[in-house]
């Protein structure tokens, strides 16, 4: 262990006290955006309500529609959203190899289906923290039936340290647990309060910290924790004690941003670059309800609280209510309804703007870009598909990079350490078992939809030019412009035939079109002889004379 509990605890403490800026922000965008998303800096009790800072709900919404959005582009739930193929290009041609990657590929996407591990479950929250806070942490860990277990935690119960290149390398996790829980979990090594209080407190809590950090000299031929090369400590805080140490082959906390300023080390989200646009939503929301409550039930304006403030003729405002004195003898009224000259379609169309720019602040204009109440040809969807794509690059681009391949790879290191898949492929291991990750969603096919674009207007153009010069249609090859366009708009490879079924059913259609032609030159050579023979013509004598012959015995 790099140190004593008492100086990771200072260490701790020295980074808490470096976000303490951005936990203050973030607090406010829990009240006003995500109030169940928990907390920062007001700690409330379970239980307690969260929305009395929330007026109007666009932001709330919006956040709703963003994490549904970035889980259907990045980790959609029923669709094989990625593969794995190897970094040497000729190793996927070798049968063994490809096996193998389908393999561990097939097995990733069934551990993560298993409803024991709660992936979609975790990531769904994790794409929330994204659009509230700007930051996602996931925890994998090894399933003690086998498999792999995820957890999302809570931003505010999570800090971070990076390394010189801005990676991610020190995570701290804080949790609480009962006695009762910590005894369930370390036995007789859980901490002395624990033991002592689990008879007569068993549901006391305890605040227990997880450090990982990189482990400094370790040695990889080593088979006990000292082996791996991320260092494990937990923590007992109130007593700054030492609770378990070990260690992880990969770090387990997977941690991404939605943005990162330069100088920076911890995420912004969308939240936070329209919080401005939310709070003044939030106090319009205020004042449009407040002139609206006045014009529908205005306040009376009366001469003086004598003559109609008592008995029968006080102001009755309830229905069918007789208000005597409310005119004088010539019917003029004597109430008037106060008129506050609110503009309350102006108030309104001002709203309209603010929840504009809330809902593209967290991608909901893209997201309904496909739906428009029209009837669009192929090229014009491939054309929005192309801009969504370019729009959203930058966005899952880093969440590949930060998020989905280290999570990848902590998985299939468990994976190998589990015995879950046969042993890697020789050729493979020459090569160090080096892979690369394709991805298979719908961020990826917006960001080729460009090259689909090209095919579309390609063919297009052929099939224009073609009515003045037939041969152009002989230069495409056009099973491989169709393959092309499934793979980028992602229609379901079942829908195509495989290239040996491809090639038996085009041999079978030449064989048919060889058999209707000579079928067809049969019956034309029969009609030729029945005239012939109609008008006496020796037929025999003919076929000998152009040397064909005897035709007809």
């Amino acid at each position: 262990m790099q140190g004593t509990p008492e100086a990771l605890l200072r260490r701790f403490q020295a980074v808490q006290a470096k976000r303490l800026n951005y936990d203050n922000t973030w607090q406010r965008v829990t009240e006003i955006v995500w109030p169940f998303g928990g907390d920062f800096t007001h700690i409330q009790a379970p239980g307690d309500r969260r929305t009395d800072e929330i007026f109007e709900t666009t932001a709330a919404f919006a956040l709703d529609r963003f994490a549904a959005f970035l889980e259907s582009l990045l980790t959609p739930r029923n669709q094989t959203w990625h593969r794995l193929r190897a970094s040497v290009p000729e190793l996927n041609e070798q049968h063994g190899v490809k096996t193998w990657m389908d393999l561990v590929n097939d097995r990733l996407f069934q551990w993560r289906n298993d409803p024991a591990s709660r992936y979609y479950s975790q990531k769904h929250e994790g794409y929330k923290a994204l659009g509230a806070w700007g930051n996602d942490t996931l925890f994998i860990d090894r399933r003690a039936m086998g498999g792999v277990r995820y957890r999302y935690c809570h931003l505010g119960d999570t800090w971070i340290e990076t390394d010189h290149e801005n990676a991610v390398n020190r995570v701290y996790y804080r949790r609480r647990l009962t006695h009762a829980q910590a005894v369930a979990r370390w036995g007789q090594r859980a901490p002395e309060a624990a033991r002592k209080g689990i008879e007569q407190q068993p549901t006391e809590e305890a605040e227990y910290l997880h450090v990982v950090y990189p482990r400094e000299g370790y040695d990889p031929e080593r088979t006990d924790f000292l082996g791996m090369g991320w260092e494990s400590v937990i923590l007992e805080t109130s007593q700054k004690q030492l609770v378990e140490e070990g260690g992880y082959h990969e770090l387990p906390y997977k941690h991404s941003r939605y943005t990162v300023n330069p100088g920076e080390d911890w995420g912004r989200g969308p939240a936070e670059l329209v919080l401005p646009d939310v709070e003044t939503l939030q106090e319009q929301e205020k004042t449009f309800q407040r002139a609206g409550h006045k014009v529908a039930d205005p306040p009376l304006l009366l001469q003086s609280d004598g003559p109609l403030g008592k008995g029968q003729r006080r102001v009755k405002l309830r229905p069918g209510g007789l208000t005597y004195g409310g005119v004088d003898v010539n019917g003029r009224p004597t109430i008037l309804p106060l008129q506050t000259g609110a503009n309350l379609p102006l108030t309104e169309t001002m709203m309209d703007q603010k929840r504009e720019a809330i809902s593209a602040a967290f991608l909901n204009d893209l997201f309904l870009m496909l739906t428009r109440d029209k009837e669009m040809t192929a090229t014009e969807v491939l054309e929005i598909a192309k801009e969504k794509g370019q729009l959203l690059t930058p966005t899952t681009g880093r969440q590949e990079s930060e998020m989905l391949g280290p999570q990848i790879e902590r998985e299939i290191g468990e994976m190998i350490r589990q015995g879950a898949v046969p042993p890697m492929p020789p050729e493979l291991e020459e090569a160090r078992g080096e892979y690369d990750i394709v991805y298979d969603n719908e961020a990826s096919r917006l960001q080729r939809s460009e090259e689909g674009l090209a095919i579309t207007r390609t063919l297009d153009a052929i099939g224009h030019y073609s009515q003045y010069d037939p041969t152009l249609t002989e230069l495409p090859d056009w099973h491989m412009a169709m393959r092309s366009l499934r793979e980028v708009t992602g229609a379901p490879a079942k829908l195509f035939k495989d290239e040996r079924a491809v090639k038996q059913a085009i041999a079978a259609q030449a064989e048919r079109s060889s058999k209707m032609e000579a079928l067809e030159g049969a019956a034309t050579g029969a009609a030729a002889l029945k005239d012939m023979q109609a008008a006496g013509v020796d037929i025999n004598q003919a076929a000998a004379q152009a040397g064909a012959g005897e035709l007809v015995a």
